[in-house]
């Protein structure tokens, strides 16, 4: 908290000094007030962007992702009226259900203990109940848009573990999935 203040302390500063001579009317403390905002809003996404994620985390992240998976593909499964998009569903739940088992059987060893927990965020859970209510004319487009989100978060979140995780094993495992969930996400922006 000191340091935001100090940090914006000094924008505040610059901001007075780098105008040279200063009429302090309302207009201008508008300004002077934005720049804190903005200065404050940058500094909190560094924060985010620099915080590693922790093992659960990772592991509560990778859980929900392959739930989402397995549960809008079993839903295009019996939904959808283009067989390019069943195959693709039918695709999703077998890999999905396989690195949902990879990463309990990475995360049963560890200590502190790691037990991932599947809870679908509330992002995931909105795209599923939108997926539910689309018309079977809608429905491709949407859980092809559906797919690209997830894979594409999937994809964020193994390459920031990889690179930065806490967990070796669990490092390792999100290395090795990044090449499968990349040729997913792929796939999943081919569809039509």
């Amino acid at each position: 908290m000191t340091s935001k203040f100090l940090i914006l302390l000094s924008v505040s500063a610059l901001a007075v000094t780098g105008c040279g001579e200063r009429d302090d009317t309302a207009d201008d403390l508008n300004v002077d007030s934005n720049l804190a905002a903005d200065a404050n809003l940058a500094i909190d996404n560094n924060a985010v962007a620099a915080a590693p994620m922790s093992a659960q985390g990772f592991a509560n992240t990778m859980a929900a992702s392959d739930r989402f998976e397995v549960e809008s593909s079993r839903l295009a499964a019996a939904t959808s009226q283009s067989s390019a998009v069943k195959s693709f569903a039918n695709q999703m739940i077998t890999a999905h259900t396989e690195s949902t088992a990879k990463l309990k059987a990475a995360a049963a060893g560890l200590t502190p203990p790691v037990t991932p927990n599947d809870t679908l965020t509330a992002d995931q859970q909105r795209m599923l109940d939108e997926l539910k209510s689309k018309s079977a004319a809608d429905f491709d487009t949407a859980y092809a848009a559906a797919q690209v989100s997830g894979h594409q978060a999937a994809l964020d979140a193994l390459n920031a573990y990889a690179s930065g995780g806490d967990t070796p094993a669990l490092q390792e495992l999100a290395k090795g999935m990044v090449p499968t969930v990349t040729a997913h996400l792929n796939m999943a922006k081919g569809l039509k």
